[in-house]
């Protein structure tokens, strides 16, 4: 199998910690791809026409994309349990949680880099970050219980995301105000498989 990435990007982060925690790290090819919103790479664009990373291209069975499937076929794969049932609606929930402070948090590091100064909205922006602080709000009161269980995908979503708010957004300084989300984090973030796929 080829997994087609780029190191920086959460998506891509979720699944390559979901492939060392769940012992496949050697069973995948890294291609590193160089895509952006206003022109996706080529070889990506035949795996996945949406033209977004990550994309998991197996021999003789269609590309699969989006992390979430990835992670949902790596998991089954290894019959590693990081979707357990007796919570799956939980996990399934808390993953996209982390995923909608994924894609805020990238959109808006698009606007920035992608627009010219003059037409970059604060507006907007400050829109986008407003999901991330919600989400971030919800993670610490509702979601602490399921955060501090055995460890699953949603854990590793949420980890991811808020290992990208460090690499792209510290100045927004997310641990104010959330001290057990904090604590958490950073017991989450000195697992092995998070040091390992860390961005430079």
């Amino acid at each position: 199998m080829k997994l087609l990435y780029s190191p920086a990007s959460p998506f891509v982060r979720k699944v390559m910690v979901a492939l060392h925690e769940t012992g496949q790290i050697d069973d995948v090819e890294r291609v590193n791809v160089a895509t952006t919103p206003l022109q996706a790479d080529a070889a990506l664009a035949t795996a996945n026409p949406v033209g977004k990373i990550p994309a998991l291209v197996r021999e003789n069975s269609p590309t699969l994309y989006d992390s979430r499937v990835i992670c949902r076929f790596l998991d089954a794969r290894a019959e590693a349990g990081l979707y357990p049932e007796a919570r799956i609606w939980d996990t399934l929930t808390l993953e996209a949680t982390a995923h909608g402070i994924m894609e805020a948090a990238v959109l808006i590091v698009y606007e920035e880099r992608f627009r010219a100064p003059e037409h970059v909205s604060m507006d907007w922006i400050e829109g986008q970050w407003s999901k991330v602080a919600r989400s971030l709000d919800a993670l610490e009161t509702r979601w602490m219980s399921h955060l501090n269980g055995p460890l699953d995908m949603g854990q590793i979503a949420v980890g991811c995301a808020l290992g990208y708010l460090d690499f792209r957004h510290d100045v927004r300084q997310w641990r104010i105000g959330r001290n057990d989300l904090a604590a958490w984090y950073d017991k989450m973030a000195q697992r092995p498989a998070m040091l390992a796929t860390k961005p430079d």
